[in-house]
């Protein structure tokens, strides 16, 4: 048995599991929130349901991890730094260099870096944490897993944008995806619940959270996505527009005396998605209250949150010309019955029927009707055991 760590650093933030592998027990979890903030939380659960919690400021990711090993530590969940012998490191922005994970050196943390324009927010936080997870973990084997990397099988055909094919060739401008370990992890797991090998299968996975994306995958491979070049395409989600027309952005600019793109950018990204059509929140669980009670507005973001969905499942339909499983993943897919309902109510042209007693869960379950031509899956995503897993595949 060996302890491998999944380490997801985001911007402000470090998430974090320790595993028994291959048994893959979760020793313990835990998360770091308002890094460089103020008032930072630090907060771990550890062996019998026991858990420790903090406010404090934590200056940057440095001090994170620094505080992280001293807890290790301190609680007794380790005696000695190398039983530690592999490290995962979730990496949002893979560009076309990495299409699938890789073994972390010198070289593959200066491309994450580089990649920085691409993930600006989460690539240099992601880099500045495998650094440190080498100084003190010098031994163990490192991996990067890339969110980009499993939607790197899609054809041309669908990552190409209508540019001029040189915007391409010397910049890069294509459609990314994201999601991609969540996604990977959901459709495997999808094949093993239906018993069948998922090279037969056509998936449609919904990974609805507070970011959300949509991706059609045929025979295990990703041939579509919802999102773009960033993560800003695609279905409306929490602060985010989704999918709109460019031309809004000169448009909104001079209406609203707006002279940096960039500040009309961080409008489509941090107000708009269902914040800005409800004016409630960006949570789905306070929109739908708040639609309940009989707020409009609320109930109008939650009928385009829905049409959204709708939309793209309907697309990988075309562009799989079928499907066989539609699975529901993330903070939303996993979690609201409603909103499962409310999506596939839309589309039961196609076959699909919901039975309402088994949708009443938040677990793993077919929640599809035994006469449904299409079966319908909801799975709790576990990106940090498939991090833990490309750990042990490349060993």
């Amino acid at each position: 048995m060996t302890k491998t760590f999944a380490i997801n650093a985001g911007s402000s933030s470090l998430k974090f599991q320790l595993f028994e592998m291959p048994a893959e027990t979760v020793i313990a979890k835990g998360l770091v929130e308002r890094i460089g903030i103020g008032d930072s939380i630090f907060k771990i659960e550890y062996g019998d349901d026991q858990e420790f919690k903090t406010v404090e400021d934590i200056a940057d990711h440095g001090r994170a991890v620094e505080i992280l090993f001293e807890k290790l530590k301190e609680f007794k969940i380790i005696e000695d730094l190398e039983e530690i012998t592999g490290v995962g490191h979730r990496v949002v922005a893979g560009g076309e260099f990495f299409k699938d994970s890789t073994v972390v050196t010198e070289d593959v943390i200066k491309k994450v870096e580089e990649l920085a324009e691409f993930a600006p927010l989460h690539n240099p936080a992601e880099a500045l944490v495998m650094r440190e997870f080498q100084k003190r973990l010098p031994n163990a084997h490192m991996v990067a897993v890339f969110d980009t990397s499993f939607h790197t099988t899609m054809p041309a055909v669908n990552y190409l944008y209508s540019l001029p094919y040189e915007y391409y060739e010397k910049f890069g401008a294509r459609r990314y995806g994201a999601h991609g370990t969540s996604h990977r992890y959901v459709s495997r797991r999808a094949a093993e619940i239906v018993g069948k090998p998922i090279e037969e299968l056509k998936i449609i996975t919904c990974h609805l959270g507070n970011g959300g994306s949509i991706t059609a995958v045929d025979g295990g491979k990703s041939i579509d996505t919802s999102m773009g070049f960033t993560p800003l395409a695609g279905i409306t989600m929490g602060t985010r527009t989704g999918d709109i027309d460019a031309s809004l952005i000169p448009f909104l600019m001079d209406k609203l005396n707006i002279t940096d793109v960039n500040e009309m950018i961080n409008i489509f990204n941090k107000q708009s998605g269902l914040l800005g059509i409800s004016g409630v929140s960006s949570d789905m669980r306070d929109v739908e209250i708040a639609a309940y009670e009989g707020n409009e507005r609320a109930q109008l973001a939650l009928e385009i949150f829905d049409n959204r969905v709708q939309k793209y499942i309907g697309q990988y339909i075309a562009a799989m010309n079928g499907v066989d499983v539609i699975v529901f993943t993330a903070g939303i897919g996993e979690n609201s019955k409603e909103e499962r309902e409310n999506i596939l109510k839309g589309i039961t042209w196609f076959g699909i029927e919901l039975d309402p007693e088994r949708n009443d869960t938040r677990k793993e379950a077919i929640i599809s009707a035994d006469n449904s031509k299409v079966t319908v899956i909801n799975i709790p995503t576990n990106e940090e055991v498939e991090i833990a897993r490309d750990v042990e595949r490349l060993k």
